[in-house]
C-alpha cells in the first residue's frame, strides 16, 4: 500500500494539529455566522470564538512538540511523572517539584526536574510521550508558558530555570 504522505510531511501534520482542527473549525464557524439566519448564526459566531481559543492553545502546543523516537518513555499519571529511560529513569510528583529547568547542553536537550531529597530527574524532550509535559508543566503555579515556549525556541549553550515554587512566607 503506497503512502500518500512522505513521513516528514506526516510529522508536521501530526505536530500542529490541534491547530489544523481549529483552522478547520473556524471555518465552519465563520460560514455559518456569515452566510446564516438566526439560531445557527449564533452558533456559528460561538465556534468561531471557540475556535480562536482552540488555535491559541494549539499553536502553544504545536510550538512545545518536538516529536518522538528519542531515549526513553514518559508516563503521566495523576500528576505523577514517570520516565522510563535506557540508562537512568525516575518517579517524580508534581507537587514535590522545586523547580523545572530546561538544558539544551545535551543531546538530545533535556528537561531538568528537581525536588527536596531527591536525585534530578532528567527527561530528553524528545522521549515518547514528552509532549503529554506541556500540560504538566502549564498547571504548574506561577508558570508563564510564553516564557516556557520562548526558552524552547532559543538555542542558547545554558541551562535555563523555566520554573521555581515561590517559599510560602510563615507569620
Amino acid at each position: 500500500m503506497a503512502e500518500f504522505l512522505r513521513p516528514e510531511a506526516r510529522a508536521a501534520l501530526w505536530r500542529w494539529r490541534e491547530l489544523l482542527t481549529a483552522l478547520a473549525v473556524l471555518a465552519l464557524g465563520l460560514w455559518w455566522g456569515l452566510t446564516s439566519f438566526g439560531v445557527l448564526q449564533w452558533i456559528g459566531w460561538a465556534l468561531t470564538l471557540a475556535a480562536v481559543l482552540l488555535a491559541i492553545a494549539g499553536l502553544q502546543k504545536g510550538r512545545f512538540r518536538r516529536g518522538g523516537g528519542g531515549a526513553g518513555i514518559v508516563t503521566i499519571d495523576e500528576r505523577r511523572l514517570v520516565y522510563y529511560g535506557p540508562l537512568s529513569g525516575g518517579v517524580m510528583e508534581m507537587g514535590d517539584l522545586t523547580s523545572l529547568e530546561y538544558d539544551p547542553t545535551g543531546a538530545p536537550p533535556h528537561w531538568v526536574l528537581r525536588a527536596a531529597g531527591q536525585e534530578p530527574l532528567f527527561v530528553p524532550i524528545n522521549a515518547e510521550g514528552a509532549d503529554d509535559l506541556f500540560d504538566l508543566f502549564s498547571a504548574l503555579p506561577g508558570m508563564r508558558t510564553q516564557d516556557m515556549l520562548d526558552v524552547l525556541s532559543r538555542t542558547g549553550p545554558a541551562r535555563v530555570v523555566i520554573w521555581r515554587r515561590t517559599a510560602a512566607l510563615l507569620h
